[in-house]
């Protein structure tokens, strides 16, 4: 479990293929490696990942086929800046949200624009995904927890500090760049309660025609 809080960035020093996972060495930078053991998780621009060799300056993981699939580290390559995060401990102060690592999509910036004191971000989300994004809610990008600032179809809007730019890959985006996106994990139980007896059906999907029934559209 994660918060969503970046601890340092990371670099990409290696990607080993091994047929149908890779073995992916980064370098740590700032982040303190002295209570790491094997078997931890460190989150990888929002990607849960299990430490499978360690030195003060770096970690390994493996990294399935499934994961590079459903991921961007289908785009990433040695040399890439990434986003890290040690699991949290039980007395950690709890800075952002429930982040699981585990990733829901892929997204891409939109549109990025530059004001005085912050810096718009726009994302298209991909379509499935658009129902969990809320005005003011929360959201994971590359493993950072962000609210939405606004919400247009499947498109999302960000409002990023100069401190978050600076810590994070955020300021490294631009116009094109493919985003790990893992939305609130409150929406998707909610999702689920909204299906009451219905959810042990293996026809369980919530349609317009189910809101209405249930009294979340007009008819």
């Amino acid at each position: 479990m994660f918060t969503g809080i970046i601890e340092a960035l990371g670099t990409i020093d290696s990607m080993v293929d091994q047929g149908e996972s890779i073995r992916l060495k980064v370098g740590v930078g700032k982040l303190d490696m002295s209570d790491v053991a094997l078997g931890d998780s460190i989150a990888t621009n929002g990607v849960c990942l299990t430490v499978v060799d360690y030195s003060p300056h770096h970690y390994s993981a493996d990294v399935s086929a499934e994961t590079i699939r459903l991921t961007g580290f289908a785009q990433y390559k040695p040399g890439a800046q990434v986003n890290l995060e040690k699991a949290m401990q039980v007395s950690s102060r709890f800075g952002g949200h429930i982040v699981s690592g585990h990733v829901d999509g892929v997204g891409e910036v939109s549109r990025i624009i530059q004001h005085s004191d912050y810096v718009e971000i726009w994302i298209d989300a991909p379509d499935d995904l658009a129902k969990y994004i809320a005005h003011k809610g929360s959201i994971t990008v590359d493993g950072v927890s962000l609210t939405v600032n606004k919400v247009n179809g499947s498109e999302f809007m960000l409002w990023i500090i100069p401190h978050t730019l600076q810590e994070t890959v955020l300021g490294t985006y631009k116009t094109g760049t493919r985003v790990n996106l893992e939305v609130d994990v409150i929406a998707r139980y909610l999702e689920r309660l909204m299906l009451g007896d219905k959810a042990a059906s293996k026809k369980n999907d919530i349609s317009l025609e189910f809101l209405a029934e249930h009294g979340y559209l007009k008819k």
